[in-house]
């Protein structure tokens, strides 16, 4: 009998709550991307879990799953100049903002997987460590998060098919660094990983 994981519906019952992800973070190259997720009360999936314990086509089936369920969703991107200019913990939570205010609802409380994050306007929010096997909106932005941006590696993948990033998606995997050494950088990698666990989080708006 297959384990199923029995995800949290909310933290604060009765609070608009939206759950936030990103997806992309130890890449080598591309964007990355964030989804914030708003689901109703009963909303359930058997198969629904953290975007990583979950196979390419069913993270596919459940994406269209909760497009069509979610009371609304929102997802956003910051690329790879942009990361390295801030660096890649304090793009994660921009993309986070971007996708919280894309939402046609506004949530009353923010879920964000991690242990890091910055207050989004006067919206009070709870980190939590693997959040994404915790609770049912995280782990829906988990996966819209990580199947947008694995699309997105796929389109540019046909620019550059000699780094594998159809298979790899960007992650620095043993042929994705075989093909930079032998063929250089391209424009979307990322160029520097400085200061990812800055203590003081200023975000550049």
């Amino acid at each position: 009998m297959p384990y199923i994981n029995i995800l949290h519906s909310c933290l604060l019952r009765g609070k608009i709550e939206a759950g936030c992800d990103e997806a992309g973070r130890g890449c080598l190259c591309g964007p990355v991307y964030a989804a914030a997720v708003i689901l109703p009360p009963n909303f359930y999936h058997p198969e629904l879990n953290d975007s990583k314990q979950i196979k390419e086509p069913v993270r596919e089936m459940l994406r269209k799953y909760i497009e069509e369920n979610a009371l609304c969703y929102a997802v956003a991107s910051v690329d790879n100049r942009e990361i390295d200019r801030i660096n890649i913990l304090k793009a994660s939570i921009l993309a986070m903002h971007r996708a919280l205010g894309k939402l046609s609802t506004q949530p009353e409380h923010i879920l964000v997987d991690g242990n890091k994050f910055v207050q989004y306007r006067d919206i009070p929010h709870t980190c939590i460590v693997k959040g994404d096997s915790k609770y049912a909106s995280i782990a829906a932005a988990s996966i819209l998060a990580k199947t947008c941006r694995d699309e997105y590696m796929l389109n540019i993948a046909k620019e550059y098919p000699d780094y594998l990033w159809n298979e790899n998606k960007g992650y620095p995997t043993q042929n994705h660094r075989h093909a930079i050494a032998k063929f250089g950088l391209t424009p979307y990698h990322r160029r520097s990983f400085a200061n990812q666990d800055d203590k003081q989080l200023k975000l550049p708006f």
